[in-house]
């Protein structure tokens, strides 16, 4: 939301920034226009009093002085004049010493100068026939304040402005995160359910998301209901086959093949194969189901009945201690969080000689999870043999087999790591490492 934000703030910036420059510039433009058109009028007029003013005299034209304004007489009055004929040329008093130079076409023209300081002249040349003998008159009038009026103008108006595009921006934002605030609850609720803090969006908000947060609230819906049919599906057909397998099994080892030794033996390793064969995919299929929202394992609630549970089976004896943060979410689903750390635990206390430690961490990329027991241990050189499906380094204690394989399908599934290290008690310890799920 906040890149959403930042764009259009950019984009009203640019918008603003150039329709102001240009609606400023424009307006600048024709107000300067339409004062020079206006100051033009005026200069003409100065043009046919000065040419009214031309008389005939004893020695040809004569400038009638009485019939000229009181400006052209004062030294840099800001008015001048320049009367061109035939005989030579006549200029206005308030030019003093200087020159005024002829504007080269007749009409309007803003592009002299004059004096030491730079009075910029807005000059009007006009061209009359008076008397028998052509005459070109040139009146001026200096431009100076009306253009330092049009630049304090300029300061003032970008001042103005940029204080209106702060206020505009202000409220821009204040209106876009009003606008944009349901999407932002909506954006939360997302990671609520990836975090597995919620099963559900809230279904109240504006008519414009409504039909979205239906259709997301539907496929919830049906994903969980397809989920647990398959998994109930799955459960139904591991135990229908159970049961078969069994008495397969019992008929194997029964009197009627001992006859046979090979036979029964082969038929029995076949049984056996085909019994973690099926538990191994059909936990692989049950944990395709892992993206149900809302799945989440609560260590406080669901640690110590598991440990429990554990005691009694393995006798009192056998102390289970867990280091466990207090409030801490593991965002998995509940039955499979159960069945990793029943496997890692059933191994561990059916070869500890008195001691399992549980182990559950945050870490920055995830989570980290551990289980000692103080039993005799595996030799580096058969770690990796442990791990394989249904291997196991002692026959006669039912352990370090197919449940170490489960875990690992379980670890697989999810994206981590398992290994073998030696405890910190003097047995085994299974590590495990599992990143967060994908925000």
């Amino acid at each position: 939301m906040k890149s959403i934000q930042a764009r259009l703030s950019l984009g009203l910036i640019a918008v603003l920034v150039v329709v102001g420059v240009v609606l400023a510039q424009l307006t600048l433009w024709l107000f300067e226009a339409g004062l020079q058109r206006y100051l033009e009028n005026g200069l003409r007029k100065e043009s046919e009093n000065l040419l009214v003013a031309l008389v005939r005299g004893p020695n040809g034209l004569q400038l009638d002085e009485r019939r000229i304004s009181a400006a052209y007489q004062r030294p840099f009055s800001g008015y001048y004049f320049r009367i061109d004929f035939d005989q030579g040329t006549w200029r206005s008093r308030s030019l003093w010493d200087l020159d005024m130079p002829k504007p080269a076409e007749p009409g309007l023209s803003d592009s002299h100068e004059l004096g030491p300081e730079g009075q910029q002249l807005l000059a009007l040349r006009a061209d009359y026939r008076r008397l028998g003998q052509n005459i070109s008159i040139s009146v001026a009038q200096d431009y100076s304040p009306v253009r330092e009026g049009f630049r304090r103008l300029q300061q003032l108006g970008l001042g103005m402005g940029l204080v209106a595009l702060l206020i505009v921006l202000v409220l821009q934002r204040i209106t876009v995160t009003r606008s944009l605030r349901p999407l932002e609850r909506a954006r939360q609720q997302i990671a609520q359910l990836q975090q597995g803090q919620r099963s559900q969006l809230d279904a109240q908000v504006p008519s414009e998301l409504a039909p979205l947060v239906g259709q997301i609230n539907h496929l919830l819906s049906h994903t969980e209901d397809s989920l647990r049919r398959s998994r109930n599906a799955l459960g139904n057909l591991g135990h229908a086959l159970k049961t078969p397998l069994a008495v397969l099994l019992s008929l194997a080892s029964s009197e009627r093949l001992k006859g046979l030794p090979e036979v029964q033996a082969q038929l029995r390793e076949q049984l056996e194969q085909i019994q973690q064969r099926l538990a191994r995919e059909l936990n692989r299929a049950r944990l395709a189901g892992d993206a149900l929202p809302g799945a989440q394992f609560d260590c406080d609630a669901e640690l110590p009945g598991l440990l429990a549970t554990l005691g009694m089976i393995h006798g009192e004896g056998l102390r289970l201690e867990r280091d466990v943060p207090p409030g801490l979410l593991l965002p998995w689903d509940r039955e499979d969080v159960l069945e990793l750390l029943g496997n890692l635990l059933d191994n561990a206390c059916k070869w500890a000689d008195g001691e399992v430690q549980l182990g559950i961490a945050p870490t920055t990329e995830g989570y980290q999870l551990w289980v000692d027991d103080d039993g005799p241990g595996i030799p580096e050189s058969q770690r990796l043999q442990v791990l394989e499906r249904g291997s196991r380094l002692d026959e006669q204690v039912d352990g370090h087999g197919l449940g170490l394989g489960i875990v690992r399908d379980i670890v697989e599934a999810w994206g981590g790591q398992l290994a073998l290290l030696e405890s910190t008690l003097g047995g085994l310890r299974v590590s495990i490492e599992l990143p967060r799920k994908a925000r």
